[in-house]
């Protein structure tokens, strides 16, 4: 166990903001693995990411709008900033999961985008 933290402080500190997107997208399958996660089945994977996205939303409300929230659990709610973070290694681990390069996946989607009209 020791040894599977220190694995996992040595990979956070190669990060930085100079990291391409498939440099963090490696990082995130590498910790996953590391963690035990990798042979969790993609629906479970993909509940997850539902999950994480509702509690995108929560926070959202929370803390960028006038909509009413349940003040008993106010301490319930993260911030933004982490739970965008919780939807972005989720999401990663979805494309590691069916070996989809997100960067490629991005760059491919907004060549198709680039054409299109939008009003």
């Amino acid at each position: 166990m020791e040894k599977e933290n220190k694995n996992q402080l040595e990979l956070w500190n190669e990060l930085n903001e100079n990291n391409t997107l498939q440099e963090v997208q490696k990082y995130i399958k590498e910790v996953i693995t590391i963690r035990g996660f990798e042979k969790q089945e993609i629906e479970k994977t993909m509940l997850l990411l539902l999950e994480e996205v509702g509690e995108l939303a929560k926070a959202i409300r929370k803390n960028a709008t006038n909509m009413s929230i349940d003040n008993n659990k106010i301490n319930n709610y993260d911030t933004i900033e982490s739970e965008v973070a919780d939807v972005f290694i989720v999401l990663s681990s979805v494309c590691n999961k069916l070996d989809i390069d997100l960067f490629k996946s991005v760059k491919d989607k907004e060549q198709e985008n680039i054409k299109r009209i939008w009003e």
